[in-house]
């Protein structure tokens, strides 16, 4: 409970950056005009002057009665909070201080009131749990051993949870059930909000594997690296040339999830330098990168020409192969749907007729990049397809390392003496070119190192032999075959 005493006029003191409650003892810097003038005419008064919170401009309002208890010469005053007191109307003096008319209000000790006393009783639980949340349970002894409940309740103007506005409103409270209600609803609110971070951080730590620590270690000793200048983010390289990579979307999903494991993983790890030389091959593959195409076929006679002298049955045939492919392109005849009636040039003749040289004049003739891989004696199928990546000295096969060379995804691919792939134990090369020379299939070609789809169905594909006879069916099969027979005469 609490009464109202006899008017009384005092100085008024503005309070910026806290709030004083009845029975506190602060330090107070007068610093401001208005704290000087405040103190003046505290001193011809007695001694006594009212600290009335002010925030956002707007002055509270319920102030506190306060006794100056020291001074010294820089403008230090000890004060005394005495009581509550209502803020009436005000005006300047003389010498402009603040004077305000106030209603002093003295608390009176209530007894035998069993609600409140319920009431004080759950908030001492409620400050107690809070207080030993954070680890000062000594602290909460000592504060919650206060009797009076009106001073147990202006306590809270010490506690770091609550907001300026909020310990204003403690202070223009009077009745003490509505302020110790008001204060247990916010100390129930920051109970629940310790709790709620308690348990994320149990749970965390519940999840937290040996993975995860070292993850965490990882992080530690980039920040550490970035402090001593040894800036070295490897992770963060390749995912800037993700980024900016224009890559099919599956494949960019698998390199993402590479570089996180690259992340998890330690430096001294042997899977580290594996990650990482894939990382550096799956981004040196020009997925994005194509050449436009020059379908001129009077062009592409001049070039045959002007580099084969004869052979004129061959240029014919592969000036009408060129003519087929412009005029397909024409029609829109290039989708999905129309990808089996592609065809691949197979040019058969003895050595030394200008088979591989007919490859490089239809590249030039095309303006696309040419790449030649032999394939005379090869027996091992990872030759074409690539070795897996749990081996060590692993590396894609033939196929993508030509198109890392030219550094285009629609070269003229020239399959040098395909008569002459062999076959033992270690595979059948001449299978795997059979999902490499498919028009229908390869366009979802999938190579054992990159363990990622790429397309070749935009790759012109010739392949030359001096027999078709050691040439196995199913692949003379997906070929159209040119016989170059030797040069006429002139």
């Amino acid at each position: 409970m609490s009464e109202i005493e006899a008017r009384v006029t005092l100085p008024v003191l503005p309070l910026n950056n806290g709030v004083v409650f009845p029975h506190m003892v602060v330090t107070v810097r007068m610093e401001t005009t208005e704290g000087k003038l405040a103190l003046e005419a505290a001193r011809s008064n007695g001694g006594q002057l009212l600290l009335v919170p002010r925030v956002d401009g707007r002055y509270a309002s319920v102030g506190t009665v306060a006794q100056i208890q020291d001074t010294d010469d820089e403008g230090n005053v000890v004060v005394e909070g005495v009581s509550r007191a209502r803020v009436g109307t005000g005006s300047t003096d003389d010498n402009g201080a603040l004077w305000v008319e106030a209603d002093p209000v003295t608390e009176v000790d209530v007894i035998n009131d069993s609600a409140l006393e319920e009431l004080v009783a759950e908030y001492r639980a409620v400050v107690s749990e809070v207080l030993n949340m954070r680890g000062v349970g000594r602290i909460a002894e000592s504060v919650l051993s206060v009797d009076n409940p009106s001073q147990l309740a202006d306590l809270a103007v010490y506690s770091p949870d609550l907001s300026l506005e909020q310990k204003v409103e403690v202070l223009e409270t009077l009745d003490i059930r509505a302020r110790l209600g008001r204060l247990l609803e916010w100390m129930r609110e920051v109970l629940a909000d310790l709790n709620l971070r308690k348990k994320v951080r149990e749970d965390a730590a519940e999840r937290i594997d040996k993975s995860q620590r070292e993850y965490i270690l990882r992080q530690q000793m980039e920040s550490i690296r970035r402090e001593l200048g040894d800036d070295d983010d490897v992770a963060g390289e390749y995912r800037t040339k993700l980024e900016e990579a224009d890559m099919p979307e599956k494949v960019a999903e698998a390199v993402a999830r590479e570089i996180d494991r690259l992340e998890r993983m330690s430096e001294q790890s042997p899977e580290h330098s594996w990650v990482r030389t894939w990382l550096d091959t799956i981004f040196e593959v020009p997925w994005s990168s194509r050449t436009e195409d020059n379908l001129d076929l009077d062009a592409a006679w001049t070039v045959l020409e002007a580099d084969h002298t004869g052979l004129k049955d061959v240029k014919e045939r592969i000036v009408e192969h060129l003519a087929v492919r412009k005029l397909r392109k024409e029609r829109g005849l290039e989708g999905e749907e129309d990808r089996r009636a592609g065809a691949i040039l197979l040019l058969v003749g003895p050595p030394g007729v200008g088979k591989t040289s007919l490859g490089e004049s239809v590249a030039r003739a095309l303006g696309r990049k040419f790449v030649r891989v032999a394939l005379g004696g090869l027996r091992d199928e990872a030759e074409i397809r690539g070795h897996r990546r749990t081996y060590v000295g692993a590396r894609p096969g033939r196929i993508v390392r030509s198109l890392i060379e030219a550094g285009s995804m629609n070269p003229v691919f020239l399959l040098d003496e395909m008569d002459k792939v062999g076959n033992d134990w270690r595979g059948d090369p001449s299978s795997a070119l059979l999902e490499v020379l498919d028009p229908a299939q390869n366009n979802t070609f999938r190579d054992n190192y990159l363990e990622t789809d790429l397309d070749l169905s935009d790759v012109l594909f010739i392949a030359t032999a001096n027999v078709v006879e050691t040439i196995p069916a199913p692949l003379l099969d997906r070929t159209e075959v040119i016989r170059i027979d030797g040069y006429t005469d002139a």
